[in-house]
């Protein structure tokens, strides 16, 4: 096929915090470097123009952005310390914070907040609408930005050095055949490619696999994030309220804990979290959060309101021992790809920001130096490490891992770390050598058959006011892909869903997937059931790559512009 070669200097792959911070301090920094060189100020050859390109899978840049979130604005601060004053849409400073533990029935207020949910200082925001702000500035610093490009395959040179980027096809029929409308994708050519596709970039994996990447580094271990906004009929959750909670409804063995903060205009973000690594295969992360929301304290908050907007994101929670090395010959990771979120802080966008200011700052001086090797660009690590990032994470280093023996000893070694500057001791210290998905053990450990393999589940009713289904909340994510084109969930076996799968676990994709894209169905044809992907509802998290027992799922990008538009979220 005959494809458009366009030559650039510098392609960021995915219009996130991270990648949109790099963009902009690369133009800044190369902007700085031409006036002073033609002032005479600095000797040395101007960089002239350098073009630097940012392509997004979304249909405008935010609309897959999805966060809690409470902000630490220590980066945002250095990238632009007048943020405040150039219009950052923030929502509120942070000026409450409650801490709960739930039972079944009541809410126990601590005391005291844990020191790593303490908030005071930082900013309570829609990333969605931050997201965009900071597209707004790339494109007044000459950034050129390119929504709807879904990078589809990362171009090599014979040396497997890292080239560029293929974006996708466009016009592609169900059956693979080109439309009236069709587009090849496009050849982006480029000295040094950042990749920043937040957790489970589906062209970080393929780059990790193929250069080894992850060698002798831990497996990434991932959490879902699942959210709606509710717009209150009052005033009863104050704008700037910030509340996290543990225990109801993940059981003991289970890693998760909610959160509630107050929006502008009455509007309140609620959402919960579950690991990845659950053991029980018939745990559904959505169906975690409904019950979160029947519980009685909840259930008061929400009375009256009503349901505006929905989404679910992953979050790469491995921490220092699972961060993939970060740069290669011609290639960059930043942001969640890289693994800097701080899982105990459930932060994330401070280190994005400050990753991608470092990768801009490393490609600075490879262009000055007009070396892309990894050599050079080994000066990333460098940088990271001087930085506040990796202090900050090795403090929490085994915080994640002390949850696999279950929350009450997690939460001793989250103590004993605190004190100690994140030493574990005995089982906790690097505890985690296996992926998340290698935790769920098979229906016949919890002693599940045929007859009851939704027990889990019994008693959760979705009444429409407080609870809602998966495919009512699909809605709510606004949600569009074409059926017209081929499914960019790769199912590379489906007679295992029919059997082994079926048999073993009880098909789980129809749980943790928090959009009902996984259905089984009756098959005519041989009297079993068989797997249905009604792709279209797919809201983007990745969760069906991570978590399927037997890694035979495949996701790819779609046809750019398709999912969720997450706007305020």
């Amino acid at each position: 096929m005959q494809r458009e070669a366009l030559e650039m200097d510098v392609v960021f792959v995915g219009a996130g915090p991270a990648n949109l911070s790099g963009a902009l301090h690369l133009a800044r920094l190369i902007k700085t470097h031409n006036e002073a060189v033609k002032s005479g100020k600095h000797q040395g050859e101007p960089l002239g123009e350098i073009e630097i390109g940012v392509i997004e899978k979304g249909a405008s840049v935010g609309a897959h952005i999805l966060s809690g979130a409470v902000m630490d604005p220590r980066a945002l601060k250095e990238l632009l310390p007048d943020f405040v004053e150039l219009g950052a849409p923030l929502e509120s400073p942070v000026n409450e914070d409650y801490f709960l533990y739930l039972t079944k029935n009541r809410a126990i207020r601590s005391p005291v907040t844990p020191p790593p949910l303490r908030n005071h200082g930082y900013y309570i925001v829609s990333l969605n609408r931050l997201t965009a702000w900071l597209g707004e500035k790339c494109e007044e610093a000459g950034v050129n930005i390119f929504p709807e490009f879904p990078g589809a395959e990362v171009l090599y040179d014979e040396n497997d050095q890292v080239v560029g980027v293929r974006t996708g096809d466009k016009g592609i029929d169900k059956e693979g055949k080109p439309k009236p409308n069709f587009e090849p994708g496009v050849d982006l050519l480029a000295k040094i490619t950042v990749l920043g596709e937040g957790p489970r970039g589906s062209l970080t994996k393929q780059l990790v696999q193929r250069l080894g990447l992850d060698e002798g580094r831990e497996p990434q271990v991932y959490s879902i994030g699942v959210k709606e906004l509710w717009e209150l009929p009052d005033d009863r959750y104050p704008t700037g309220r910030v509340t996290h909670t543990l225990g109801f409804p993940s059981d003991s063995q289970t890693y998760g804990g909610g959160w509630i903060y107050g929006m502008q205009n009455r509007i309140l973000n609620v959402g919960y979290v579950t690991g990845l690594d659950y053991k029980d295969p018939l745990l559904d992360p959505h169906a975690e959060f409904q019950r979160f929301k029947q519980h009685p304290f909840l259930r008061r908050l929400l009375e009256g309101g009503k349901l505006i907007r929905y989404g679910a994101k992953t979050i790469a929670a491995g921490g220092y021992f699972a961060m993939p090395q970060i740069y290669a010959d011609g290639v960059l990771l930043v942001g969640d790809c890289a693994g800097f979120l701080n899982s105990q802080r459930l932060k994330g966008i401070h280190s994005a920001i400050k990753s991608g200011m470092l990768a801009a700052e490393t490609i600075f001086a490879a262009l000055i130096a007009k070396d892309y090797s990894a050599k050079q660009l080994q000066r990333f690590e460098q940088l990271v490490n001087e930085s506040w990032i990796i202090p900050e994470l090795r403090k929490v280093r085994n915080f994640h891992a002390g949850f696999k023996h279950g929350r009450w000893l997690g939460l001793v070694n989250t103590g004993f770390q605190f004190i100690t500057g994140g030493r574990a001791w005995g089982l906790f210290d690097r505890a985690r050598a296996t992926a998340g998905h290698e935790e769920m053990k098979k229906l016949s450990a919890y002693g599940y058959r045929g007859d009851n393999i939704e027990q889990r589940y019994d008693g959760l009713k979705f009444d429409g006011k407080i609870a809602f289904d998966k495919l009512t909340d699909v809605y709510h994510a606004a949600v569009g892909h074409s059926e017209d084109q081929p499914s960019h969930l790769h199912v590379l076996d489906t007679n295992i869903c029919s059997t082994r799968c079926a048999e073993e676990y009880g098909n789980p994709c129809q749980r943790f997937c928090p959009a009902a894209v996984y259905e089984m169905v009756d098959d005519d044809t041989n009297g079993r059931r068989k797997l249905q992907v009604n792709f279209s509802n797919c809201v983007h998290c990745k969760t069906c790559d991570i978590m399927d027992p037997y890694q035979i799922i495949n996701w790819v990008t779609p046809e750019g512009g398709g999912g969720p538009d997450y706007k305020g979220m």
